[in-house]
């Protein structure tokens, strides 16, 4: 079953809940999406880190719920 966007902003909310956040759809489908994610959580961090944190807090649901996901994480300056 895909998982709708508003479900994966509320998740990433939740572990970055200083962040802003936007999720795009890039096929339609529920299944491919683009998370572009600038919180002070990724401060410091090299990118690798940052989509590890990212890829934690979804627990698992990328590769199954989740088919794809690109992101795109910074720090805000």
């Amino acid at each position: 079953m895909p998982m709708a966007a508003d479900a994966l902003e509320a998740e990433l909310r939740e572990a970055f809940p200083d962040a802003e956040i936007v999720i795009e759809d890039l096929a339609g489908d529920g299944d491919h999406y683009r998370a572009r994610i600038k919180s002070p959580a990724f401060a410091g961090l090299p990118r690798v880190r940052q989509h590890q944190l990212v890829y934690a807090a979804l627990k698992g649901k990328v590769g199954g719920q989740l088919h794809a996901l690109a992101l795109e994480t910074s720090a805000p300056p």
